[in-house]
Protein backbone atom coordinates (compact mmCIF):
# COMPACT_ATOMS: atom_id res chain seq x y z
CA UNK A 1 0.00 0.00 0.00
CA UNK A 2 2.93 2.24 0.87
CA UNK A 3 5.96 0.96 -1.40
CA UNK A 4 6.12 4.31 -3.36
CA UNK A 5 6.93 5.89 0.43
CA UNK A 6 10.64 7.04 0.89
CA UNK A 7 11.95 7.00 4.59
CA UNK A 8 12.12 10.40 4.98
CA UNK A 9 8.47 10.86 4.11
CA UNK A 10 7.87 7.95 6.75
CA UNK A 11 9.79 10.08 9.46
CA UNK A 12 8.18 13.71 8.43
CA UNK A 13 4.92 12.16 8.55
CA UNK A 14 5.25 10.58 11.98
CA UNK A 15 6.71 14.13 13.41
CA UNK A 16 4.17 15.55 11.99
CA UNK A 17 1.40 13.20 13.55
CA UNK A 18 3.57 13.12 17.20
CA UNK A 19 2.89 17.63 16.82
CA UNK A 20 -0.39 17.47 15.50
CA UNK A 21 -2.12 14.40 18.17
CA UNK A 22 0.57 15.25 20.96
CA UNK A 23 2.30 11.79 22.17
CA UNK A 24 -0.41 11.17 24.41
CA UNK A 25 -3.30 11.08 22.29
CA UNK A 26 -1.24 9.05 19.20
CA UNK A 27 -1.33 5.62 20.64
CA UNK A 28 -5.31 5.88 20.13
CA UNK A 29 -5.60 7.51 17.41
CA UNK A 30 -3.26 4.44 15.14
CA UNK A 31 -4.86 1.94 17.08
CA UNK A 32 -8.17 3.86 15.49
CA UNK A 33 -6.92 3.97 12.51
CA UNK A 34 -5.32 0.40 11.79
CA UNK A 35 -9.26 -0.94 13.60
CA UNK A 36 -10.82 1.46 10.37
CA UNK A 37 -8.22 -0.31 8.01
CA UNK A 38 -9.20 -3.43 9.11
CA UNK A 39 -12.95 -3.06 8.92
CA UNK A 40 -12.59 -1.62 5.42
CA UNK A 41 -10.51 -4.80 4.52
CA UNK A 42 -13.00 -6.97 5.50
CA UNK A 43 -16.19 -5.67 4.21
CA UNK A 44 -14.07 -5.36 0.79
CA UNK A 45 -13.55 -9.38 0.88
CA UNK A 46 -17.08 -10.17 1.99
CA UNK A 47 -18.81 -8.20 -0.48
CA UNK A 48 -16.54 -10.02 -2.99
CA UNK A 49 -17.11 -13.46 -2.31
CA UNK A 50 -21.00 -12.38 -1.94
CA UNK A 51 -20.50 -10.92 -5.60
CA UNK A 52 -18.63 -14.12 -6.97
CA UNK A 53 -21.31 -16.09 -5.14
CA UNK A 54 -23.88 -14.86 -6.66
CA UNK A 55 -22.27 -15.06 -10.09
CA UNK A 56 -22.16 -18.76 -9.78
CA UNK A 57 -19.56 -21.66 -9.69
CA UNK A 58 -18.53 -20.90 -13.43
CA UNK A 59 -17.06 -17.94 -12.14
CA UNK A 60 -15.08 -19.04 -9.11
CA UNK A 61 -11.99 -18.07 -10.16
CA UNK A 62 -12.77 -15.10 -10.65
CA UNK A 63 -10.98 -11.88 -10.17
CA UNK A 64 -11.98 -8.40 -10.03
CA UNK A 65 -8.22 -6.87 -11.00
CA UNK A 66 -9.38 -8.90 -14.53
CA UNK A 67 -11.69 -5.71 -14.73
CA UNK A 68 -8.42 -3.98 -15.71
CA UNK A 69 -8.41 -4.03 -19.97
CA UNK A 70 -4.59 -4.25 -19.47
CA UNK A 71 -4.39 -7.03 -17.26
CA UNK A 72 -7.67 -8.45 -19.38
CA UNK A 73 -5.60 -8.45 -22.80
CA UNK A 74 -2.18 -9.42 -21.53
CA UNK A 75 -4.18 -12.70 -19.60
CA UNK A 76 -5.99 -13.47 -22.78
CA UNK A 77 -2.36 -13.44 -24.78
CA UNK A 78 -0.23 -15.34 -22.39
CA UNK A 79 0.32 -18.53 -24.37
CA UNK A 80 -1.67 -18.00 -27.42
CA UNK A 81 -0.03 -19.51 -30.39
CA UNK A 82 -2.10 -17.06 -32.86
CA UNK A 83 0.76 -14.37 -30.87
CA UNK A 84 2.90 -14.85 -33.92
CA UNK A 85 0.29 -14.25 -36.72
CA UNK A 86 -0.46 -11.38 -34.73
CA UNK A 87 2.86 -9.61 -35.45
CA UNK A 88 3.05 -10.55 -38.60
CA UNK A 89 -0.36 -8.75 -39.56
CA UNK A 90 1.20 -6.15 -37.82
CA UNK A 91 4.44 -5.89 -39.64
CA UNK A 92 2.26 -5.91 -42.74
CA UNK A 93 -0.01 -3.22 -41.87
CA UNK A 94 1.42 0.60 -43.33
CA UNK A 95 -0.51 3.32 -41.18
CA UNK A 96 0.61 5.63 -43.65
CA UNK A 97 -0.48 4.16 -46.76
CA UNK A 98 -3.77 3.81 -45.06
CA UNK A 99 -4.09 7.49 -44.28
CA UNK A 100 -3.18 8.68 -47.91
CA UNK A 101 -5.56 5.92 -49.24
CA UNK A 102 -8.55 7.60 -46.79
CA UNK A 103 -7.46 11.09 -47.40
CA UNK A 104 -7.43 10.37 -51.36
CA UNK A 105 -11.11 8.28 -51.12
CA UNK A 106 -12.23 11.56 -49.53
CA UNK A 107 -10.67 13.90 -51.23
CA UNK A 108 -12.41 11.87 -54.49
CA UNK A 109 -8.53 11.15 -56.13
CA UNK A 110 -8.03 7.62 -57.40
CA UNK A 111 -5.44 5.80 -55.73
CA UNK A 112 -2.87 4.58 -57.68
CA UNK A 113 -2.79 0.60 -57.33
CA UNK A 114 -0.09 -0.19 -55.29
CA UNK A 115 1.77 -3.71 -54.74
CA UNK A 116 1.18 -5.19 -51.39
CA UNK A 117 4.06 -4.94 -49.36
CA UNK A 118 6.11 -7.68 -48.34
CA UNK A 119 6.99 -7.49 -44.37
CA UNK A 120 11.03 -6.55 -45.31
CA UNK A 121 9.66 -3.97 -47.74
CA UNK A 122 7.26 -2.17 -45.13
CA UNK A 123 10.46 -0.49 -43.82
CA UNK A 124 11.72 1.20 -47.09
CA UNK A 125 7.96 2.24 -48.04
CA UNK A 126 8.16 4.58 -44.87
CA UNK A 127 10.78 6.85 -46.16
CA UNK A 128 9.12 7.58 -49.74
CA UNK A 129 5.89 8.75 -48.08
CA UNK A 130 7.87 11.08 -46.21
CA UNK A 131 9.87 12.35 -48.97
CA UNK A 132 6.83 14.03 -50.38
CA UNK A 133 5.76 11.47 -52.51
CA UNK A 134 2.06 11.00 -50.99
CA UNK A 135 0.00 13.58 -49.84
CA UNK A 136 1.04 15.62 -46.93
CA UNK A 137 -2.07 15.03 -44.62
CA UNK A 138 -1.27 18.02 -42.21
CA UNK A 139 -1.58 20.12 -45.48
CA UNK A 140 -4.31 22.59 -45.82
CA UNK A 141 -6.66 21.07 -49.07
CA UNK A 142 -8.09 23.12 -51.99
CA UNK A 143 -11.30 23.14 -50.88
CA UNK A 144 -13.35 21.31 -54.15
CA UNK A 145 -15.99 23.08 -55.97
CA UNK A 146 -19.45 23.77 -54.24
CA UNK A 147 -22.42 21.28 -55.20
CA UNK A 148 -25.74 22.85 -56.50
CA UNK A 149 -28.16 23.16 -53.54
CA UNK A 150 -31.40 21.62 -54.22
CA UNK A 151 -34.43 23.96 -54.29
CA UNK A 152 -35.96 25.28 -50.54
CA UNK A 153 -39.07 24.26 -50.32
CA UNK A 154 -41.10 25.89 -47.19
CA UNK A 155 -43.87 23.36 -47.07
CA UNK A 156 -41.55 20.37 -46.20
CA UNK A 157 -40.16 21.80 -43.31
Amino acid sequence: MFSDIGALELVTLIVLAVLVFGPDKLPKVVQDVSRFIRKVREFSDSAKEDIRSELGPEFKDFEFEDLNPKTFIRKQLDGNEDLGELKELRSTFDLRKEMNDVADAVNGREAAPAPAPSPAAAPAAAPAAVNGSAPDLMKKQDKPAAPERPPYDSDAT
